[in-house]
């Protein structure tokens, strides 16, 4: 399937917009994984942010023939039309392991009301779906994972938390996350990850990159506290 030609709008001297349409679908998702490859390879480009319909694209100060570089950029977006989907072996794959208990959890049992369904159930939709990294923002390393199962949606909390623990695992709408950090947060927390996402020395800093594939996994309290889990914070 053809996609629309993505739009180029200039921010600043050094800084440009690109937009593929107003649709969150795979097709837009796979076009801008597709898209950030290419971008990768040119020389001058010194930042590139994807985000869900749109990359934010950076030039070095210094960038050489800024103009043709402009028209590389041009004929890229031109190319990211035709890309077809980009198969799941074509992207790295995730696996969270999660402790889903109410002592890490306490938004499970609320969750589980709210959708009709058990706690058990919840955990067991939650951890059968493969989720994709749509965007990270908010802190380093969170990333914004689609699609929730629609029996999960459920609306952020009225009055969001001074702080969450590092490694929550929480839901909101149609998107799930795992906070990397200490941070205040409104998502409606269902478990806990002893894993760890950011890695400060690292150059991609992230564990998950936009255009990743990510599942859970649930785990034992045993298991959490095996891998280094805590059960502090709330």
């Amino acid at each position: 399937m053809t996609s629309p030609k993505p739009t180029i709008e200039q921010v600043n001297e050094e800084a440009y917009l690109l937009r593929f349409g107003n649709h969150i679908n795979e097709q837009t998702a796979d076009q801008i994984l597709w898209t950030t490859r290419q971008l990768k390879r040119l020389h001058d480009i010194q930042d590139l942010i994807p985000s869900y319909t749109t990359i934010l694209l950076t030039l070095k100060t210094q960038a050489e023939q800024p103009h043709k570089l402009i028209d590389e950029i041009e004929n890229i977006l031109n190319e990211s039309t035709e890309q077809a989907a980009i198969p799941l072996d074509q992207r790295k794959t995730v696996v969270i392991p999660v402790y889903y208990g109410n002592e890490v959890g306490p938004d499970l049992q609320e969750v589980a009301k709210h959708c009709q369904m058990t706690p058990e159930e919840v955990i067991q939709r939650h951890s059968a779906t493969l989720y994709r990294a749509y965007t990270i923002g908010f802190t380093p390393g969170f990333s914004f994972l689609g699609s929730t199962p629609d029996e999960l949606h459920i609306p952020r909390k009225r009055t969001p938390r001074h702080q969450v623990p590092k490694g929550s695992v929480a839901i909101a709408e149609n998107q799930t996350a795992v906070y990397p950090s200490v941070t205040p947060g409104g998502w409606q927390i269902i478990g806990r990850t002893p894993m760890e996402l950011v890695d400060w020395n690292s150059e991609h800093l992230g564990l998950i990159a936009t255009g990743d594939s990510v599942r859970f996994e649930a785990i034992s309290r045993e298991a959490f506290l095996t891998q280094g889990g805590k059960l502090d914070g709330f």
